[in-house]
């Protein structure tokens, strides 16, 4: 391949990699908000189990019971940790960790949107 050719991959690899970040930018942002209204309904839910004062007097399963805010949404949350939430929220980020790790063998790298970075060569003596 002459030096044209390659240059013309690199391009098409680099348009095809933001793309793909970019198309996982507002998937990723809905999945953050979920992420951070369900902790803080379990945060609040759990706030108020901890100051019941009944909660000290009946067994754990009565007291859950007795907080269906907290034991509905604290489910809610693992399930969605048992579904891969912690993944959807940082996958960009993972997917461009992975290039650079693959671009470095060949002295690049990418930022987060996807954009090559190009090292210069290192000189052999």
């Amino acid at each position: 391949m002459n030096s044209l050719e390659q240059a013309e991959d690199l391009k098409a690899f680099e348009r095809r990699l933001t793309e793909y970040i970019s198309c996982l930018q507002p998937a990723t942002g809905r999945w953050r908000m979920i992420l951070i209204v369900v902790s803080v309904c379990t945060a609040t839910g759990a706030w108020n189990w901890l100051i019941d004062p009944d909660t000290q007097k009946v067994s754990f399963f009565s007291s859950l019971w007795n907080h269906p805010f907290f034991t509905i949404s604290c489910i809610t949350l693992i399930a969605l940790f048992f579904a891969g939430i912690h993944k959807r929220v940082v996958a960009p980020s993972i997917i461009a960790a992975r290039c650079r790790t693959v671009l470095a063998e060949y002295n690049m790298s990418c930022d987060d949107t996807g954009k090559l970075i190009l090292k210069p060569r290192p000189n052999i003596q």
